[in-house]
């Protein structure tokens, strides 16, 4: 018998959830810790956020779905590791120390011994890093959480209302940082809210501005991306630059925002040059951190450096010898997303460390950072919770020598559909594949297989991205057939 405790039930989590309680016997125990009393299905916040969807069409409850698979599910955050146990316990198994979010126990502390750790905690959203950048504390909304949305919704109407009433308005979005990332997110948003201010027959009156990290557009995070169609080549540049094009937003290329106050975004660019941008509605992005969590060794003195890097993540297979850009490789990202110099623990998702960028790094003369941070989102994250799990059922059902399932980013390939707008007979969106995410310039004189990069959009984009909203949301709720549906 094993214990086995997942931190976090975004989609890696989630899913590595109910593959381990789908793979185990059931005299092993899964046990889920999240601060969240819902899942959110976050790809469709970007409805959400322009009002053609509400929080409960992408939200559930968990407690009910963990209840019928038969998984232990504990309302906390995890607050500290004991990889090697705590000296003098009476369990001297390793250790995750939680506390309450759960209404009746708010703040209560608690310790969970486990034999097998799945860290899948997510990003800690640091609005914080942008002084004045936030829907709470600050002068901008976000998109990041269903209540986020739905705060964003809200004042798009507002918005909306004034350019009926014959008022000029601009509206600014994209990212509130340097290192951000989620481009992909902030791409969806701006061009659903240009889909809105079109049916609204208002676009005339509206500034629509993307304000990016990006050096060019279509870069994405990912280093941009060539395209075969055809026996052509073309460039995720060329092709994301047409429909900015088409579609009159105008681009803000470069660009870290150090402060936002009430209609105005200041942000330096990639020239070293300073600029202040008024806006009357702004979505901007926050840059992502790991949650904080600090690991003891057993006698109680501090290694959270060893398991954890700087941001927070945690360190696992991959190579953070921190090697300048010309000598970055694909075999530096991790395989395993085993925790170095445990076994017995893995990272999925976002909570992993990445090795470094995918996009070339850049520096404005002054010295700050304006390069994209690596996305983690969506397949990736899912197909990572899955390995974690089929890598610790072997370990269960085999012995401790079992090998661990590989999942390198190098080696898989991603599919993602960028909403553009929504409808069923006037929607549209940008459908891109790649393979491998990271690029390989070794097997690949493009970094990529030209025969699995691709990108088109249109109506049939729409169409699949609705169908995945409803998949996967079946495939979360642990519906009939769930383990079928591809991560």
């Amino acid at each position: 018998m094993a214990d086995v405790v997942v931190l976090g039930a975004g989609v890696a989590g989630h899913t590595a959830a109910l593959h381990l309680r789908r793979l185990l016997p059931k005299n092993n125990t899964v046990t889920v810790v999240t601060p969240n009393s819902q899942w959110n299905w976050i790809p469709s916040n970007i409805w959400v956020g322009v009002g053609q969807m509400g929080k409960s069409d992408v939200v559930f409850r968990l407690a009910p779905v963990y209840a019928k698979q038969g998984i232990a599910y504990v309302q906390a955050k995890a607050v500290g590791l004991h990889p090697a146990g705590i000296e003098g316990a009476a369990d001297s198994r390793p250790a995750v120390e939680v506390e309450s979010t759960a209404p009746d126990r708010q703040g209560e502390s608690s310790t969970l011994h486990y034999d097998y750790l799945v860290n899948a905690t997510g990003p800690q959203l640091k609005f914080g890093a942008t002084e004045g950048l936030g829907p709470q504390h600050g002068h901008t909304v976000s998109v990041c959480t269903a209540d986020h949305a739905v705060e964003a919704a809200a004042r798009l109407a507002e918005t909306i209302d004034r350019l009926r009433a014959g008022e000029s308005q601009t509206l600014v979005i994209g990212m509130g940082h340097g290192t951000c990332t989620c481009e992909g997110a902030a791409f969806e948003y701006v061009f659903n809210v240009d889909h809105e201010l079109r049916q609204a027959a208002v676009r005339d009156r509206a500034r629509l501005i993307y304000l990016t990290n990006e050096a060019e557009l279509g870069d994405f995070g990912v280093g941009g991306m060539t395209f075969g169609q055809n026996g052509f080549e073309t460039t995720s540049e060329l092709w994301t630059a047409s429909l900015f094009r088409e579609r009159e937003v105008e681009a803000i290329l470069g660009a870290h925002v150090h402060s936002v106050e009430s209609g105005l975004v200041h942000y330096e660019t990639l020239d070293g040059q300073d600029h202040t941008l008024a806006f009357d509605f702004a979505m901007l992005l926050p840059p992502f951190g790991g949650v904080p969590l600090w690991a003891k060794d057993r006698a109680g003195n501090d290694i959270t450096s060893e398991l954890f890097a700087p941001s927070g993540f945690m360190k696992v297979d991959a190579d953070y010898s921190g090697k300048p850009y010309e000598e970055w490789k694909a075999d530096d990202w991790p395989l395993t997303y085993m925790a170095q110099g445990y076994d017995n623990i893995w990272a999925a998702g976002i909570a992993f460390a990445p090795p470094h960028q995918i996009s070339r790094p850049r520096r404005s003369p002054r010295g700050t950072v304006i390069t994209p941070s690596p996305p983690r989102t969506g397949m990736p994250s899912g197909v990572q919770g899955k390995v974690a799990a089929e890598s610790i059922a072997a370990r269960i059902k085999q012995g401790p020598s079992a090998r661990p399932v590989e999942a390198s980013m190098a080696r898989m390939g991603a599919a993602c559909v960028a909403s553009a707008g929504t409808g069923l007979r006037k929607g549209s969106a940008a459908s891109m594949t790649m393979m491998p995410i990271v690029p390989d310039f070794d097997r690949f004189p493009t970094g990529r297989d030209l025969s699995d990069t691709r990108g088109e959009i249109g109506l049939a984009g729409h169409w699949t991205k609705l169908m995945l909203h409803h998949l996967f949301i079946h495939k979360a709720k642990a519906r009939f057939g769930w383990q079928f549906i591809p991560e």
